[in-house]
């Protein structure tokens, strides 16, 4: 039965598709920039500065007039006429196929991730081989579409290797896929970004394809974040000066639930996420934000009727009408931020999932389930241009996005849709970046408290895919369950090659320890490695 609701959704999916590369194209801007920290940070002086109304809290970007300038000098660093031969053209200077006219543009490159390593704590090589490529382009000055995908093997550090054979998933990426004769330890995969963008009028743009999304100023989110994997979305986005609308409808998977029979694919759940962005002034902002988590069928394969809520527009609403079903998953979340200084803001997320406001403050039973975040970042500090800085603090509630029902819980393919950490947690994190021309170095640091389950069947609120369990009275509290420690620290530090797809010389260490009454798991991971392509990978967790 799903496979014919798949059917159905790819159909009216390819419709849509070609609705949007028939309309009359003219005069308004929907160009995508892949959403990457690395690459994010080259344009925080421009959007964290006092004279910026720009919506920052809402990503990935569309390169509009005011990053514009800035996109350009970046995709144009070390960039030389002298290089006058096709090779050396192509290896530093532009993509490998590049079409520019009046009423259309596109461009094409061969890419690739190609990393070698050695974990010192185990005395184990690991590797990464990544054959991709990318596309991308225009058509007049309202539609633009880009693809990228990835054919991977990697053999991972341990604790990175036993999260991917636990769930079975990359962790943001793909399935593990396990072939006759391939080690425990190695892993194969593939790995596919598809948008297509239409920007009818210069307030309305319309998103379609299979991507990710990101809401907030920190580096993490707790309300929607780039660390899952890629989903089939529809976004529109509208903007009215001061004000920024989104709603978005995914389509999402969940590896963690049993299937209606061995032939089937894997149970489906649709997502509707609402998010409003109020700037205030150039310094001051508030955001509001709406998820709802519902399943598309029942255990035994009866699909559920039509939900107003899936195209109400209004904020809020899934969470307040009379349709919502009691196994639906809603939660809100509020987003603040304030320019203290030029170019240097203070940011928080509010994100509540079961909500009493008699016992909010007081932590008992499991009336209230919420997290919180603060942070401060800058740039250009100490006036020395592109010298970024990050402070950020996050903490979760134990059961915190889980649900009744396990098909509900606020994942996609059991990863997390928010905090990688997924509940019953606290975290410290503190990034530096540097980019000086062809050069650029990063610097992390990670300090994390959290409860884990002692053994499979324990719950103590961290594993968000598993069961919210009902228990009044208790007083669950944040690292409750194996109380562990995590300590986190990466530097990078990378030379790029060719601008037009991020082909960079990279060197990479980390080191890694978790702690906790069973025992104390270090890593010490360097890598180096010939990279492309713009894309977040998360480690840290």
């Amino acid at each position: 039965m799903q496979k014919i609701y798949l059917f159905r959704f790819r159909k009216a999916f390819s419709l849509a598709v070609i609705i949007m590369l028939s309309a009359q194209l003219s005069k308004a801007q929907s160009v995508y920039l892949p959403n990457s920290y690395q690459l994010y940070q080259k344009f925080n002086a421009d959007i964290y500065s006092t004279s910026s109304s720009f919506h920052t809290s809402l990503r990935p970007f569309l390169i509009d007039t005011l990053i514009k300038h800035t996109y350009d000098s970046v995709m144009n660093i070390g960039v030389s006429d002298e290089r006058k031969s096709w090779l050396s053209r192509k290896l530093f200077n532009e993509h490998l196929f590049d079409v520019q006219t009046k009423d259309y543009t596109f461009y094409g490159d061969i890419i690739a991730d190609v990393q070698a390593g050695r974990d010192f704590s185990t005395k184990r090589s690991t590797y990464l081989n990544a054959r991709g490529f990318q596309f991308g382009g225009t058509v007049g000055t309202k539609f633009s579409f880009y693809t990228s995908g990835f054919e991977d093997q990697a053999k991972f550090p341990d604790y990175y290797n036993n999260v991917v054979n636990t769930n079975g998933f990359i962790p943001g990426q793909a399935y593990a896929r396990h072939y006759n004769g391939l080690a425990q330890n190695t892993q194969d995969w593939s790995y596919v970004t598809a948008i297509v963008s239409y920007t009818p009028i210069k307030q309305l743009n319309i998103t379609l394809g299979q991507d990710k999304m990101f809401v907030g100023d920190g580096y993490r989110s707790l309300l929607l974040s780039d660390y899952a994997a890629n989903m089939p979305l529809l976004r529109l986005t509208a903007n009215f000066g001061k004000l920024q609308y989104m709603m978005s409808w995914a389509y999402l998977e969940d590896k963690q639930v049993p299937k209606f029979d061995t032939f089937g694919s894997y149970r489906r759940k649709w997502a509707m996420f609402h998010y409003l962005d109020w700037n205030v002034n150039n310094r001051l902002s508030f955001g509001f934000f709406n998820a709802f988590i519902a399943p598309e069928a029942d255990a035994q394969g009866n699909r559920r009727g039509f939900d107003i809520n899936f195209i109400n527009p209004i904020v809020f609403s899934s969470s307040l009408g009379p349709s919502a079903s009691p196994k639906d998953n809603v939660f809100v979340g509020f987003t603040g931020k304030y320019k203290i200084f030029d170019k240097t803001a203070i940011y928080a997320q509010l994100m509540l999932d079961r909500f009493k406001a008699s016992n909010f403050f007081s932590g008992n039973n499991l009336d209230n389930t919420n997290g919180v975040q603060v942070g401060i970042r800058g740039a250009d500090i100490f006036k020395v241009k592109r010298l970024n800085y990050l402070i950020e603090y996050n903490a979760v509630k134990p059961y915190t996005y889980a649900s009744t029902e396990p098909l509900n819980a606020y994942t996609f393919f059991g990863d997390p849709l928010a905090h990688p950490f997924g509940a019953n947690f606290r975290e410290y994190l503190a990034i530096l970046n540097y980019s000086l021309g062809r050069f650029d170095f990063q610097g992390q640091f990670d300090y994390g408290k959290y409860g884990l389950d002692a053994v499979g069947s324990d719950n103590n609120g961290k594993a968000i895919y598993k069961t919210y369990p009902p228990m009044p009275g208790t007083s669950p509290y944040i690292g409750q369950g194996l109380a562990t420690q995590l300590y986190y620290t990466e530097g990078t530090i990378s030379y790029l090659i060719n601008p037009k797809y991020n082909l960079r010389l990279e060197l990479s260490g980390l080191y890694r320890q978790e702690k906790n009454a069973n025992g104390d798991y270090k890593t010490a991971l360097i890598t180096f490695g010939l990279r492309s392509s713009f894309r977040n990978f998360y480690h840290d967790f």
